[in-house]
């Protein structure tokens, strides 16, 4: 399990800690210098001899940066450092010049024996760098987006043709370290070295896609204080392992999870395949469906049963419009069960636009950005897709707050907000997966989980969220197993899901009796 902890969690943890003596940056710059070194070693066979260009801020950020530039320098590297504010960190300046770096800035220039350049030039120098390190801003920068002089050089070093490979410090300049967003320059990395612990900016869209890969290093911070939550979790395969109901000799069909399934119409009737499909070879006991297409459905998989019965979860939507009166009369009757009784429930596509006033954390929905943006429309917030898309973990959780419902924010990076305070933030499937009734299948294998797990969420409601994430990890996995690094088809990724998951639970060592 990948978790992040926010600027204001990350600072409370590191503040007694140098008030001790602890020498935190050190540290920092010491595994940051490790790190780019293997990368010099990865893409030229040698350090020495190699060019960095180290672009360092005023902060604490700025500091590492230029610090681990010195060790860098001290191994054979030419290094240059290009500062961005009339205030850096003068001992990391310090270690620079006396390792034979050299410094230039494009900022007032701090005494005159720093030469001041022009944004094209100090962009030139990173043009002909080999790594460039991001130290512009961490973690401590407000907002997000860099301004000024830095900006401007931040926007030209990403505007390089050719350009350098980038490893970022802590975190990418100009991302929201603690919402993730995106609202001016960044410069996207190749590798993000990030110290303590992830920071939220790096998990979430859209600045996820900025951060390459990422690396936490250990920099003797220790845990979050009893009591504290990680502000943002990314599930990985030994989590969802352990979440996946398996079951043991004496299960039977019942005991594993019935999911009744509303979804599809004659217009639509390959997404009841879909979404049927997928809760079937995600390992439900039993799959209902109820509809206009049961020929369809049963053509298809002869295990679904047609017809109304007893469901321990729901898929509500997918295929459906509201203004099919015969699908809407089931999914509102269905509803009554899921307040009633306390059945859990997806709710997908056309079944959002029938979604009651409010509801328990035991119902799921399913939105993209654009469905999510109508639905808030409708419960009184002023957003619109792009708006979503630009900060998806707000517009996620304020749906939760007005709907009382689970949101499993569909997208590149697939986002969930519930009960418990922590979302998560999965970014499991290949960019291949948007495509269409890949939907339906991620809302089948959501009430195969739900309907497995039945049980445990009345006594933990917060475990909705986590199984939510793990069905979008699922679906992800086995898009990438439905046909490594090509397209895929929604059909072939349901068709890929009870490989997918036993190598999930073969990997933890939790397959079945």
């Amino acid at each position: 399990m990948r978790v992040a902890w926010t600027s204001d969690q990350v600072r409370a943890l590191e503040e007694p800690l140098l008030a001790a003596g602890v020498p935190l940056m050190e540290r920092a710059s010491f595994a940051l210098a490790v790190h780019v070194a293997g990368v010099l070693r990865e893409r030229r066979g040698r350090v020495g001899g190699a060019r960095a260009v180290v672009l360092a801020g005023g902060g604490n950020n700025g500091g590492d940066a230029l610090h681990a530039g010195a060790l860098l320098a001290g191994r054979g590297v030419e290094v240059w450092a290009v500062t961005t504010s009339a205030r850096v960190h003068a001992a990391g300046l310090a270690a620079v010049r006396a390792a034979g770096g050299r410094v230039v800035t494009v900022a007032d220039p701090e005494g005159p024996d720093v030469r001041r350049v022009p944004v094209d030039e100090a962009a030139a120098l990173a043009a002909r760098a080999d790594v460039v390190l991001d130290g512009v801003l961490g973690i401590g920068a407000r907002g997000g987006g860099v301004g000024g002089v830095a900006g401007a050089l931040v926007s030209a070093v990403g505007a390089l043709p050719d350009r350098p490979f980038v490893v970022a410090v802590d975190v990418p300049s100009g991302i929201g370290v603690d919402d993730g967003t995106r609202s001016g320059p960044v410069l996207d990395a190749d590798l993000t070295v990030t110290f303590g612990a992830a920071k939220p900016g790096l998990l979430l869209p859209p600045a996820a896609r900025s951060v390459g890969r990422v690396e936490v290093v250990d920099i003797g911070l220790g845990g979050l204080p009893e009591g504290a939550r990680p502000h943002v979790v990314r599930l990985e395969v030994p989590d969802a392992a352990a979440l996946w109901p398996v079951p043991v000799a004496a299960s039977h069909k019942y005991t594993r999870g019935v999911v009744g399934v509303v979804a599809g119409t004659r217009s639509y009737p390959g997404a009841a395949v879909l979404a049927t499909t997928a809760a079937v070879r995600s390992g439900a006991g039993m799959v209902r469906y109820l509809g206009d297409v049961g020929e369809t459905v049963v053509a298809h998989r002869p295990e679904v049963v047609v017809g109304p019965g007893r469901v321990q979860s729901w898929v509500f939507g997918p295929g459906v419009s509201p203004d099919d009166a015969g699908q809407r009369r089931r999914i509102e009757f269905a509803f009554e069960g899921v307040l009633q009784r306390g059945e859990a429930a997806v709710v997908d596509a056309g079944a959002l636009e029938l979604l009651p006033r409010h509801v328990g954390p035991h119902v799921v929905l399913t939105p993209h950005a654009g469905e999510l943006a109508r639905l808030l429309t409708r419960l009184g917030a002023d957003v619109d897709r792009a708006g979503v898309e630009a900060e998806p973990l707000r517009w996620a959780r304020l749906a939760h707050e007005r709907t009382g419902a689970t949101v499993l924010l569909k997208g590149g990076v697939t986002v969930v907000a519930g009960r418990g305070g922590a979302a998560y933030a999965q970014a499991d499937a290949p960019a291949w997966l948007a495509t269409a009734g890949a939907g339906d299948v991620l809302a089948g294998i959501l009430g195969a989980l739900l309907a497995g797990r039945v049980d445990d969420l009345h006594d933990d409601a917060s475990l909705v969220a986590a199984l939510a994430a793990t069905a979008a990890l699922v679906h992800g996995r086995a898009a990438h197993r439905a046909n490594p690094g090509g397209p895929v088809d929604a059909a072939a990724v349901a068709d890929a899901l009870p490989g997918t998951i036993a190598d999930l639970l073969r990997e933890a060592g939790t397959l079945a009796p």
